[in-house]
């Protein structure tokens, strides 16, 4: 597996576009969900406001996207949000990372591998403990955070009645 975390740019239009139009056909609510907040087709605006740069009226944070490039086969593979302090709302529910990989990649590795290289992100930011959460029946979800050293704290449900786990990694 060689794969590595890219920031979007127009290099990479080809990449999001057969991603984003793979995984919509199959899923339409996904994590993370900065991928999906606006319209890919319009790639300039979509660029422009992918990442939060300062703290919003209605509590999002600043954060970095990175998406997950397979540099074999030149594809996305996922990606990943990752918020660079915690809220209230996001200490409760969210944490430090979102991330995702598309319907036809899962269950080869990815996931955890790209959780891994966000957790590098993570360590560049400053950030020494992250928190990560996922739905309790999110079984794969679940290991891939187990697998980079993630702790369960506790479960919560989330403000639509979902079961949530949160993790806890020492960086």
């Amino acid at each position: 597996m060689n794969i590595r975390l890219v920031k979007l740019s127009d290099k990479y239009k080809r990449q999001l576009f057969e991603m984003m139009d793979k995984w919509l056909a199959v899923e339409q609510h996904f994590s993370p969900y900065m991928i999906r907040r606006n319209d890919y087709h319009d790639f300039e605006y979509y660029l422009e406001n992918l990442e939060i740069k300062e703290e919003t009226e209605d509590g999002r944070v600043p954060d970095s996207t990175f998406f997950c490039l397979d540099e074999d086969r030149d594809i996305f593979v996922g990606a990943v949000n990752i918020r660079h302090y915690l809220n209230d709302s996001l200490l409760f529910t969210g944490g430090h990372i979102g991330d995702g990989i598309r319907p036809d990649e899962r269950r080869k590795g990815y996931a955890t591998a790209m959780i891994g290289l966000a957790l590098e992100e993570c360590r560049k930011l400053g950030i020494k403990r992250v928190l990560m959460t996922c739905d309790k029946d999110n079984i794969g979800s679940a290991k891939s955070i187990i697998k980079n050293g993630g702790v369960l704290e506790n479960e919560v449900i989330n403000e639509d009645g979902i079961w949530e786990q949160r993790y806890w990694i020492d960086l």
